[in-house]
């Protein structure tokens, strides 16, 4: 399979690269600073450019079977539209290249998904990350009404540990304090939904 794979050098991309290397899929990266890619730039066809910029992904997604984006704001709790930006750019540039199968990283507390939280999470995305969560709102809209083939993503906490691949996924989860996910393992969910269909059309929240 021939994966575009936005936000590339993220702690969370880091870990789609990996996989679809050893699954033996076509890798492409788009990125700001393929230095940032290290040993990996000799490994996968490289294209830097900017999220936001419909020419700049258009150009990388053409030839591409589907996109996979673990575009984030690093350690930043300002959104700057970020997701807004990004979801036009992608959207735009999915259906002018052809490629109509999309993965996207949202997070949970977003949208509809904040009614299914937990008080301890509710107080956390109320305050702390209330820009960033409401640029990711309409994002996420945005995607679910773009006509791809969508699955947007809503995985707890995320933390850097290991994979233990005993992770929960389904449209609707129960929440009991702050619960947590590791980046390896939503980077699995994220490439083994690419590779099928039982997640198009959906969101999943997942959770250890």
């Amino acid at each position: 399979m021939k994966l575009l794979i936005l936000g590339a050098t993220g702690p969370t991309g880091r870990h789609v690269i990996d996989l679809a290397l050893q699954a033996g899929d076509s890798v492409t990266t788009f990125v700001r600073n393929p230095a940032a890619l290290g040993d990996l730039a000799d490994k996968v066809t490289v294209v830097t450019g900017d999220a936001t910029s419909h020419r700049d992904v258009v150009a990388a997604a053409v030839g591409h079977d589907a996109i996979v984006s673990a575009l984030g704001r690093g350690t930043s709790i300002r959104a700057d539209e970020f997701f807004t930006r990004s979801s036009a750019a992608v959207i735009g540039a999915a259906r002018e290249a052809g490629v109509s199968r999309l993965v996207w990283l949202s997070s949970f507390g977003v949208g509809e998904t904040f009614d299914w939280s937990s008080t301890t999470q509710k107080a956390i995305y109320r305050t702390l990350l209330r820009s960033i969560y409401a640029d990711k709102e309409i994002a996420d809209e945005r995607i679910r009404n773009s006509g791809l083939d969508w699955t947007v993503v809503y995985p707890t906490r995320l933390t850097h540990g290991p994979a233990n691949g005993t992770y929960s996924a389904g449209d609707r989860l129960p929440m009991k304090g702050n619960p947590t996910i590791s980046r390896a393992d939503v980077a699995a969910f994220m490439h083994q939904a690419a590779h099928g269909s039982e997640w198009i059309h959906r969101s999943p929240v997942i959770t250890d």
